[in-house]
């Protein structure tokens, strides 16, 4: 499996709308996206204004498919103007324990 955590910063006074915008594009993710195992949104307790995604795909072209639906492009119009900063980790992921 393939994982991305990503960090964004946004203005304090954009959260509302950056978390609605990304539960949105999370949400038809996993629903909508077979490669789409897991799109969980984070908010730093301790940041204010700082967001981290973490998704995990079947692989990296599961990841490139995303990248093309709609959700995903729309979602990163709406966050062109206030996403004030972005890192992205890209990472293998090595264990997830299923639940019972």
């Amino acid at each position: 499996m393939y994982c991305i955590i990503v960090k964004n910063r946004v203005e304090p006074e954009n959260e509302q709308r950056y978390k609605s915008i990304m539960t949105e594009n999370a949400q038809a993710s996993v629903q909508n996206e077979d490669g789409c195992y897991q799109f969980d949104i984070i908010q730093d307790k301790e940041s204010e204004g700082t967001f981290y995604l973490y998704e995990v795909y079947r692989d990296q072209e599961a990841l490139k498919q995303h990248k093309e639906t709609s959700h995903y492009l729309d979602s990163r119009k709406q966050l062109g103007d206030i996403v004030i900063e972005q890192t992205v980790i890209r990472a293998d992921v090595i264990a997830r324990p299923q639940e019972n």
